[in-house]
């Protein structure tokens, strides 16, 4: 096995090579994030797992963009490069859903924006390509997972190639990395040619024909998606839905081939991620912290994988539908590590993942987990059996451990499973151990046609949430109440849809602090529906809301309380037909 620097860090230098006694690292790793070994970013996961499989890495943190130069800070690595634009996808870290540049970057130091380019995944193959020519260049992390086929860029408003085709990289890694990447490295350390690891689960790849695919479907061609728009739903749910076949894609020139979904790791496995000698904390070259540690440091990672399919949210085309998890005795190992931090407090700020209560939760589907339908709405799938029983035993475990003070659940609570709890055990132990004061939940929306397009529960569940969670803190006698997040603009909102969730915003007494706008991204249903009008799994036409001014009414209507936005409250009131809302009295909205 290759060791780690002495100060435990990575190699980031020649002079941390020499150090070490490394002539030629195996992989240098690029990634638009800093450098920060802990197992919250994936750059930290990779990287391990190849060394723990007796590989050399080196890590290129943020490199200067402008030029090749700093891509050649290693030397060129034996193997190749592998290239993350971090742990968020580039242009959501540099764009706000108006499309103005953010003032922060929480993956840097001091939180300081301009460490990365638009794009990063795409600049920084270039840039290793004009330093190293053909040298093997392997993509991966969620910005190259979500564009692995033709997609819609909100930020241009077109649809754009394969990140494959635009890029000139040779691999692209998507999901979950470990197992692939591996592969990769023992096919490319076995002398095969980049181009020929074609037969790696999990992986897209570029191919001049299909000579050598055997077993295939093929998606609308890139020329056809983009000239029509119906063409390009149905593509996305075929891309969305196969799961036992490669898909293709023609591009004129060539093709871009994507094999079946690598298999998620067995327990075993995942407690091996785990376990590995990560330093968790920033490189010491850091002169100033990085804010996205600061959360997750004392945060313990128990679960993989999300069966809540909302059609905002990317994870069921990025980490898949199964939901793999932790055993007890490695998250507890990981709970006892934390006491031996000078830093740790006591405070453990999450056991979770995607969804923190889905720990446990099993699909006993015998043909294996379906791609078509989703497991909890609209009602609970006969196959999904519910187990809160074991998260509940997880937690107690946690919260005993010697030094462990508390143990909060901050990665989401899905309300609508945690019904399913008949004992109601997991609610009394949520509110009885594991907030402190507010509980953050999502319910979204309350109008029932936009709560079906966004894959969500009916807002009668959240209120019932609601009632069991009050009641239960109450026997806690603990002060605690629930603070939802709504999302404004969602394809199917019209101006009425909004108009309702202001009135039960009303009714239910609770002004947000904050409106979450429908942010368009590269790999999510509501970001098919939102550019092309159409519910791709139905073939039915729906209303979006797509102008600034529109979208600026639909946030406002969330916060009608604010004195800013009286005038656009009114504005979207009067272009929903609803001035009974407009004027003096308790079930007013705003003030004539």
């Amino acid at each position: 096995m290759i060791e780690c620097m002495s100060d435990g860090f990575l190699p980031i230098s020649k002079a941390d090579m020499e150090k070490n006694g490394i002539k030629q690292l195996d992989f240098v790793l690029v990634t638009g994030d800093a450098y920060v070994d802990h197992p919250s970013f994936a750059h930290a996961i990779i990287s391990r797992y190849l060394v723990a499989h007796g590989y050399s890495v080196g890590i290129i943190a943020q490199p200067a963009w402008k030029t090749s130069g700093d891509f050649k800070r290693l030397g060129r690595p034996r193997l190749g490069f592998l290239i993350s634009a971090g742990n968020m996808d580039s242009m959501v870290n540099l764009y706000s859903v108006t499309k103005h540049r953010r003032a922060k970057d929480l993956y840097s130091p001091g939180g300081k924006a301009g460490k990365r380019p638009a794009r990063s995944t795409i600049v920084y193959t270039k840039r290793i390509r004009e330093a190293y020519g053909d040298i093997p260049v392997i993509i991966g992390g969620i910005e190259a997972s979500l564009r692995r086929f033709a997609h819609y860029d909100y930020w241009d408003n077109e649809v754009k190639p394969s990140i494959l085709m635009e890029s000139g990289a040779d691999l692209l890694v998507y999901g979950m990395g470990e197992r692939p990447i591996i592969e990769i490295a023992e096919a490319l350390d076995g002398g095969l040619a980049a181009r020929d690891i074609t037969y790696v689960e999990g992986t897209s790849y570029p191919a001049p024909t299909l000579e050598r695919v055997y077993e295939y479907k093929e998606l609308p061609s890139f020329k056809q998606v983009c000239a029509d728009k119906k063409v390009y739903a149905q593509a996305f749910m075929m891309e969305m839905r196969e799961r036992e076949t490669a898909l293709v894609q023609e591009y004129g020139n060539g093709f871009i081939v994507q094999n079946i979904p690598s298999k998620p790791l067995n327990q075993k496995e995942l407690d091996f991620v785990y376990s590995l000698p990560y330093m968790r904390a920033a490189h010491p070259m850091y002169e100033k912290p990085i804010p996205a540690l600061d959360e997750v440091k004392f945060s313990i990672t128990a679960t993989r994988g999300c069966i809540g399919a909302c059609a905002f949210c990317a994870l069921y085309y990025h980490q898949g539908k199964n939901v793999a998890w932790r055993s007890m005795e490695s998250v507890v190992a990981e709970a006892k590590q934390f006491t031996q931090d000078t830093e740790f407090k006591g405070y453990i700020h999450d056991v979770g993942g995607p969804t923190a209560n889905f720990y446990g939760v099993k699909c006993t589907n015998p043909r294996g987990r379906c791609t078509v339908r989703r497991c909890l709405t609209p009602e609970k799938c006969r196959y999904l059996k519910e187990n809160q029983a074991e998260y509940v035993r997880l937690l107690r475990k946690v919260r005993t451990v010697d030094g462990v003070k508390k143990v909060f659940i901050r990665s989401g609570i899905r309300y609508d499973y945690a019904l399913l709890d008949k004992s109601g055990e997991f609610v009394r132990e949520l509110a009885a151990h594991h907030v402190s004061g507010q509980l953050k939940l999502a319910p979204e929306h309350v109008s029932p046609d936009v709560l079906k397009l966004m894959g969500k529960p009916e807002i009668e569940k959240y209120q019932r949430f609601c009632q069991k969670f009050t009641a239960a803190s109450q026997r806690a006698r603990k002060k605690q109440y629930v603070l939802p997040y709504f999302m404004s603009s969602h394809p199917g909102c019209t101006m009425t849809d909004a108009v309702r969730l202001a009135e039960f915003i009303r009714d239910t007494g609770f002004m947000p602090e904050q409106a979450q706008d429908f942010y368009p991204t590269p790999g999510t249903l509501a970001t098919c529906m939102y550019y092309t009008g159409i519910n791709p799994e139905t073939g039915k036409k729906i209303y979006v809301p797509r102008s600034a001014e529109e979208k600026s009414m639909q946030r406002a209507l969330i916060q009608y309380k604010n004195p800013k936005n009286r005038e656009i409250v009114k504005k979207a009131l009067r272009k929903a037909e609803r001035d009974d809302l407009i004027g003096n009295g308790k079930k007013k909205l705003v003030r004539d």
